[in-house]
């Protein structure tokens, strides 16, 4: 995480620096402007909010939501920073915690994803049953990869660096190497592989064996939650009654948004990211089961910051209650 620091601190100049002079957005009707920005191509992995914006959620809450799509080279802090969005996605719980450790003003008001969807994925014949049998095999991961997951990875299961080989988002190195593994989404690679190579991998969902990382957050300026906290509010729970009607009722709505967003999507991928989306658990599981989509608790950040610090990701001192607030969630739609 160390390389992304410097950007991160430039990122909190300028946050500090055009917070207070910018000026918010409103439409005629008297409703908050909120551009949200995504941190990918629009996808099922953004169904909710799609969804909450094509059925209304965030408009009789008083919001008038524009999502601004992300993709290659979109940086959802930068833009957070210079005032081009008034809301973000986190990808990850690392992110979250970086801009903490830097004293960015922007913290975590929602947790969508309870569940990372990150997964190594493996050859079928390789004897690769559990994670821990892959210690020893090449594995292929990002750049960003490797400063994050990987080192719960390292932790947990002995793996070493020298395991470790560049991951283009290109899955034809590891078809080319039966022993080779890959990173990916659970909701994303493992379909394509499947449905391009015909090969059924061997998919861990690192979740399911521990990792206690959230995915998917809602990011807020400071700013905007000391000033308008009605509005951060009615927009986790517009959210999370979008993400609600997404997984359980018809999601044709979300999804002509989506593709109209993004047209080199198409309609089985978001089938089966959705259908993986509730099967696994990752929105609905772990506490949104009990405690509502979004929730995010105190004892699962301190379980990954401690995580993280006892690898050397960050310094004793971080304080991970300055990257995130609790009172924005348990009061969201069921």
């Amino acid at each position: 995480m160390k390389v992304l620091r410097p950007l991160a601190i430039a990122l909190a100049a300028l946050l500090c620096a055009c917070s207070p002079a910018r000026k918010d957005a409103a439409p005629a009707d008297g409703r908050t402007t909120i551009r949200f920005a995504t941190d990918w191509r629009a996808q099922a992995e953004h169904g909710g909010f799609y969804q909450a914006l094509a059925t209304g959620e965030y408009a009789k809450r008083g919001l008038d939501v524009q999502i601004v799509q992300g993709g290659p080279g979109v940086n959802v802090p930068q833009l957070l920073a210079s005032g081009a969005v008034e809301m973000g996605m986190g990808s990850n719980s690392f992110i979250v915690l970086n801009l903490a450790q830097e004293g960015v003003p922007v913290k975590a008001v929602a947790a969508i994803f309870q569940k990372d969807p990150q997964v190594l994925i493996a050859h079928p014949d390789q004897g690769v049953e559990t994670l821990a049998d892959l210690k020893g095999h090449p594995i292929l991961l990002s750049d960003a990869s490797v400063t994050a997951f990987w080192v719960w990875l390292k932790a947990k299961y002995g793996f070493t660096d020298d395991q470790v080989r560049k991951y283009t988002f290109n899955s034809a190195p590891f078809l080319a190497d039966k022993r080779v593994a890959q990173q990916g989404y659970v909701t994303s690679e493992p379909y394509t592989i499947e449905k391009e190579a015909g090969l059924k991998p061997k998919v861990f969902l690192l979740a399911d064996n521990g990792y206690p990382g959230y995915a998917t957050m809602v990011l807020a300026p400071d700013s905007l939650i000391a000033k308008n906290p009605a509005a951060v509010k009615a927009f986790v729970e517009a959210t999370a009654a979008g993400w609600k009607s997404y997984l359980e009722g018809d999601p044709a709505p979300a999804n002509r948004l989506i593709l109209k967003d993004n047209p080199e999507m198409t309609q089985d991928v978001l089938d089966q990211a959705r259908e993986k989306l509730k099967t696994y658990g990752i929105v609905q599981g772990g506490d949104a089961a009990t405690r509502g989509i979004g929730v995010m608790t105190e004892a699962r950040w301190t379980e990954f910051a401690d995580m993280a610090k006892q690898n050397g990701v960050y310094p004793a001192t971080l304080d991970p209650k300055s990257a995130y607030t609790l009172s924005f969630v348990d009061q969201a739609a069921q």
